[in-house]
């Protein structure tokens, strides 16, 4: 398919019917990234699918997963009169333990929106004087910015910058999902881009493991249907493959630069997840030459403590368990105006992602 050929109706329309065609039996498929999840409910991809077949939503929204600890050490942060605390914007109305960014900012506190960490660092450069703060959230795919940023501070030798980490890996949350007893998944369409940054290398143990098809998959609607085709193709067959669907994008071995730099600045960590609880390897910490930059260890900031999101059931739907439209306060006291948890909040979130494009029918 030409690139154009990813938004065409008669090539979605096609591709439909392909997957209507080859499913004989009940399946569930899970899409790990946020950016599907909108995508598939923008286009009403799912309404297209045969009964039976199920796309559930995976944990694929950085800021969902990140942990209400996280957020409650960079409202402390931001409570400094020493620092400026800045993070992508959507950070801002996150939910901690008490507030969120925003009440921070409103209280005082010099919390700024910045589109890179690179703007957090060239901050640091214009302000000496204080110290500069980047929360650093998200997969694979927002990491090489956050190593650039660090390494660049490094050669720079400034002291006034620094990272508070909640970089996460997407490969130690799908063997999460599951491992866990109750798991239904059938098979995975995995985020391409993630799969553009870091390759496909690190799917085949989870698809050997655990004999699930994973199939990386882009995001525009036609893209999202030749993934799943590809995978109930797969499952019909009583497969599991690694496939990858977006090789205009995606190479087998990702990209070799981003990776050099992430495993440079970076090294893997147990890490706490929204939802999810404390993933083996599921998170990046910086190295030990780069400690100094660590916002964490500079400030003397206390481990992050578990999530307790109250009404909020983020973890259920961050695990495919629960669809946004179940939960019962979903538009009702749950709203991206008023969001009980993260998954409201994020342009990437599965309840924002409901609440634009179904909220009429919960």
């Amino acid at each position: 398919m030409s690139n154009a050929d990813y938004r065409d109706p008669a090539v979605v329309a096609r591709l439909a019917q392909a997957i209507a065609r080859t499913v004989t039996r009940p399946w569930t498929v899970m899409e790990i990234c946020g950016g599907q999840t909108h995508a598939i409910l923008s286009a009403g991809l799912d309404r297209l699918l045969p009964e039976g077949l199920t796309l559930v939503h995976g944990p694929g929204c950085p800021v969902c997963v990140t942990p209400t600890g996280v957020i409650d050490q960079a409202i402390a942060l931001a409570g400094r009169a020493e620092v400026v605390l800045c993070s992508f914007g959507d950070m801002l109305r996150v939910p901690g333990s008490g507030g969120d960014l925003l009440s921070a900012r409103a209280a005082g506190g010099d919390v700024r929106a910045v589109y890179s960490p690179l703007d957090a660092l060239a901050l640091a450069r214009r302000e000496p004087q204080r110290q500069v703060v980047f929360l650093a959230v998200g997969f694979e795919t927002t990491a090489p910015a956050a190593a650039a940023a660090v390494s660049q501070a490094a050669a720079l030798g400034l002291d006034n910058f620094s990272l508070l980490t909640a970089q996460v890996r997407v490969p130690p949350a799908i063997a999460a999902l599951l491992d866990a007893p109750d798991c239904a998944i059938d098979g995975f369409l995995a985020a391409g881009h993630v799969c553009t940054v870091m390759g496909l290398a690190e799917y085949e143990p989870l698809v050997a493991r655990y004999r699930v098809p994973m199939v990386a998959t882009g995001f525009e609607p036609a893209d999202i249907l030749h993934g799943l085709l590809r995978c109930v193709r797969q499952l019909e067959a009583g497969e599991a493959r690694l496939e990858n669907a977006y090789a205009r994008m995606t190479q087998a071995s990702g990209n070799p630069a981003a990776r050099r730099l992430l495993e440079t600045v970076f090294e893997p960590v147990d890490q706490l997840w929204r939802g999810l609880g404390r993933l083996p390897s599921g998170g990046l910490r910086l190295r030990p030459q780069y400690a100094a930059w660590d916002a964490a260890t500079r400030f003397g900031l206390p481990e992050p403590a578990d999530d307790l999101d109250g009404a909020c059931q983020a973890g259920s739907v961050l695990r495919g368990r629960l669809r946004p439209d179940q939960c019962p306060e979903f538009a009702v006291r749950c709203t991206p105006q008023r969001p009980l948890g993260a998954p409201m909040v994020s342009a990437e979130g599965a309840c924002a992602a409901y609440y634009r494009y179904r909220q009429h029918t919960a």
